[in-house]
């Protein structure tokens, strides 16, 4: 397994970083876990091809999240694409993340490759392949928001963190989250890895 911080920048943009992307290499299978605003452009920059990902796993709608997501199908489009992308995606943002692409034009008519998307419940294990899976739990990134769900009832707001199975190890990546009580989510196990972001809480609360 490699991982590969493509964007580490907050939500304020910065000269030196690109936003939110990271990218798990396992075997034949690259995942980028979510696509910040530029991440066509950290995709080259670290010499990966378009072609080489074969899934994107989104873990809110936060643009510094999946901003990048629409240039990027138009990019591996222009590059010719033909296998099938897979978009794992929280079964509540399915409807939101395929009505952007479309009215983005990009048409599923008029594509070269097929989008595949794959919904999750909380708590449901996802099989990328026989090796490599994972698990999303809600976190309390975006629970300041619950007032505005009477205003806007059609509002998602999962975002999550993930624990990520790879042949015998386990990884947590926490994505944005709303407190250090966000990184007891998955305190039921013993990771091998923590990834988690330090913007939203102190580095002493790690």
């Amino acid at each position: 397994m490699k991982i590969i911080f493509l964007g580490t920048s907050t939500g304020k943009t910065s000269a030196n970083r690109f936003h939110s992307s990271l990218l798990f290499s396992f075997n034949d299978y690259n995942l980028l876990v979510d696509a910040g605003e530029g991440v066509s452009l950290a995709l080259l920059k670290n010499n990966t091809e378009y072609d080489s990902v074969n899934g994107i796993l989104l873990t809110h709608l936060h643009p510094d999240h999946f901003a990048g997501l629409p240039g990027l199908i138009i990019q591996m489009k222009l590059n010719e694409r033909k296998k099938p992308l897979q978009i794992f995606i929280h079964e509540s943002l399915k409807s939101v993340v395929q009505n952007l692409l479309l009215n983005s034009y990009i048409l599923p008519d008029r594509a070269n490759f097929e989008i595949r998307y794959v919904t999750f419940k909380e708590n449901e294990e996802i099989k990328i392949s026989e090796k490599f899976s994972f698990i999303g739990r809600k976190n309390s990134h975006l629970s300041k928001l619950e007032n505005y769900k009477s205003i806007y009832p059609v509002l998602s707001l999962f975002s999550g963190s993930f624990l990520f199975r790879v042949v015998n190890k386990q990884i947590v990546y926490t994505s944005d989250i709303g407190s250090e009580k966000d990184l007891l989510l998955f305190q039921d196990i013993t990771p091998d890895i923590l990834i988690t972001e330090a913007n939203h809480i102190s580095i002493n609360s790690i």
